[in-house]
């Protein structure tokens, strides 16, 4: 208690930073999963084959790696810190596991939807808006529920480059306290923190859309 007591402020900025880069890879990498994920749906093949080769390389590749690339490579030409190659590299994983659940998703919706769509006039872009991503996204929720906990625990890799995050302050705290154990301890509860009420809440969400439909 008197470790967490002395560290608060410490332990405190790591979590704010945790938090925000999480938001921020939340945002992108569903925007770039989504994109991707129709990519691999539409008819061209040459299009299908930029989607494939996308997720096929970020699925494949550590998130470490992904991380030091941006901190070491990139930033050499555009300047960036660690908590901006940290998230970018989080986002642009994170992306690719988004884009195989929205693309299944997608094709687990009736294809009589899209046909109905378009024989009302709707164009492909508003049948995908407003007929078929809802229900994909609702199809594909228990499983982007996981993604979402995942980027949080993933997050950690920040700690790598220096992005200041909650494991990187905990490092800090370890070795000048020493005491390993509880600091820890103390990082693992910060992540419960986030972690357990989003968890709480995808159950919760998934329960509801479950009794609507």
């Amino acid at each position: 208690m008197t470790l967490l007591q002395n560290n608060f402020p410490t332990f405190l900025q790591g979590f704010g930073y945790t938090l925000l880069s999480s938001i921020i890879a939340l945002i992108i990498s569903m925007i770039l999963g989504t994109f991707f994920a129709i990519l691999q749906i539409l008819p061209q093949k040459w299009v299908q084959k930029i989607g494939n080769v996308y997720v096929q390389v970020f699925r494949n590749i550590p998130l470490l790696i992904i991380t030091f690339f941006f901190f070491l490579v990139v930033a050499k030409v555009i300047p960036m810190n660690g908590f901006t190659a940290g998230t970018i590299a989080l986002s642009l994983y994170t992306s690719a596991f988004i884009a195989e659940t929205v693309r299944a998703g997608i094709l687990s919706v009736d294809n009589g939807q899209m046909e109905g769509a378009r024989a009302n006039g709707l164009s492909f872009s508003q049948s995908m808006r407003y007929i078929i991503l809802p229900q994909a996204f609702k199809i594909a929720l228990p499983s982007l529920g996981n993604q979402f906990i995942n980027l949080v625990k993933n997050s950690s890799i920040l700690a790598f480059v220096g992005g200041l995050d909650l494991m990187y302050q905990g490092n800090m705290v370890a070795a000048t306290t020493f005491d390993t154990f509880s600091t820890y301890i103390i990082v693992a509860l910060f992540y419960l923190v986030i972690t357990l009420p989003l968890s709480y809440y995808m159950q919760n969400l998934e329960r509801k859309l479950k009794h609507a439909a």
